[in-house]
């Protein structure tokens, strides 16, 4: 059996390598805007006299780069038609998110902000999935515009992996005669607070603890009365745009809930499968990023009078590495096409073991591959000069934080010994 990625995706990513050449990088070149990319990236982006925020500076670049991005009509290309989409695939973006990925650090993609030319949108599609439609013609537009920014408040400092003993409660309360609800609790690692408009505020609205029926996702303003942004906190790659946050005595009205009464875990896990298969994709490409440059500078390094490349030492890690990346890569390609042959449910049911699979081992090959070019490179891949230390940096996270390898695992070990459907 033959698999090759469809013409019309493969004529895609020469359409983005130009659009990259005509107007990313003379971008990324200008006004010493290099220093977000190279050896001064961590204290150009960081504002450690505010808190380790991001500085201004470097999310203005960001925002240019997306307002580019959609003008050529790239960044909404995963979103629906009808948003000014392209219906991208799921077989698509993992390529897409791949293919970007594997050019090294730079301003057509940069993961550590989940900034990329082709977008991630998931609050949209959650909106056309979940949303009213007063609040897709509400949020829609101008989340689209940038306008509007969600943030996504699940984690609490108690409660990670397992949502369903979240300790934010949710009681119905009517104020001036308008029912609705008032939210007390905390999150925590709520990202994108310090720029967000509203948050996804995740709490228990009826059951025992340990239900995952029975709690409500809540469309929160960031002004609204009662909610307060607490501490940043300091993260292995910095900026941070990660915080506490304060619910107390906050009131919103019951069109602020955002799907079902109760059933609020649904939206949480509308997005994971495919955010999930994703990610993997961007892990394979950054780690084939860190294989290729490690086998170029064996190649050209000559301790001793030869060539690194000779010795088994340097040779034998890269093509473990190597291996695992290809054959990776083939799961994912594999994976993706089939989800685009499902609905959400029959993923969920049919497919979620073999996406664990995906992103646990490629969030930890990207951790490997980054961890042996800084061996093959020595002192200067040791050094902020090369990208290794950020690639690292930055994918460690997604081995706790894009669903924990644990928790990863025991979905796989679930399907494999009949716990669970599959």
């Amino acid at each position: 059996m033959l698999f090759e990625i469809p013409h019309e995706i493969t004529d895609y990513l020469a359409e983005l390598d130009a659009f990259i050449g005509a107007e990313i990088r003379p971008l990324e070149a200008a006004d010493d805007n290099a220093r977000f990319f190279d050896h001064r990236r961590e204290h150009a982006r960081t504002d450690w006299d505010r808190g380790g925020l991001p500085r201004a500076e470097w999310e203005a670049l960001l925002a240019e780069m997306r307002r580019r991005a959609d003008a050529a009509g790239h960044y909404r290309f995963a979103i629906p038609a009808e948003y000014g989409g392209r219906d991208g695939s799921n077989l698509a973006m993992a390529v897409i998110r791949h293919h970007l990925a594997a050019k090294g650090l730079g301003l057509h993609n940069d993961l550590q902000n989940e900034s990329s030319i082709v977008g991630n949108l998931v609050q949209v599609l959650m909106l056309r999935d979940f949303g009213t439609e007063a609040q897709k013609r509400d949020f829609i537009p101008p989340m689209l515009a940038g306008d509007i920014r969600w943030a996504f408040g699940l984690t609490e400092e108690a409660h990670g992996s397992d949502a369903t003993h979240m300790e934010t409660r949710a009681v119905p309360e009517v104020r001036k005669g308008v029912p609705g609800w008032r939210i007390d609790g905390e999150k925590m690692w709520i990202t994108g607070s310090h720029v967000a408009t509203h948050v996804m505020t995740f709490a228990r609205t009826s059951g025992e603890d340990g239900r995952a029926r029975g709690i409500t996702c809540f469309i929160v303003p960031t002004d609204a009365p009662g909610l307060r942004i607490g501490e940043y906190l300091w993260t292995f790659n910095m900026p941070t745009d990660h915080p506490r946050l304060r619910y107390d005595g906050v009131w919103v009205p019951e069109t602020a809930i955002l799907g079902l009464l109760d059933e609020g875990l649904a939206v949480a896990q509308h997005f994971v499968h495919e955010n999930r298969i994703r990610q993997a994709a961007s892990s394979v490409g950054a780690a084939q990023y860190c294989i290729d440059e490690a086998v170029e500078y064996a190649k050209a390094r000559k301790p001793f009078g030869k060539p690194l490349a000779v010795n088994q030492a340097i040779q034998f890690p890269l093509v473990e590495l190597a291996t695992e990346a290809e054959m990776l890569r083939l799961l994912i390609w594999k994976t993706a096409a089939e989800m685009d042959t499902m609905s959400k449910p029959e993923v969920a049911l049919r497919l979620s073991d073999k996406v664990s699979m995906c992103n646990y081992r490629a969030n930890r090959l990207v951790c490997q591959a980054a961890d042996f070019a800084m061996q093959v490179h020595g002192g200067i891949g040791y050094s902020r000069h090369k990208p290794f230390e950020h690639i690292y940096r930055h994918h460690r996270r997604y081995r706790i934080t894009e669903g924990s390898e644990e928790i990863q695992m025991r979905k796989v070990a679930g399907h494999l010994f009949g716990f669970m459907g599959g």
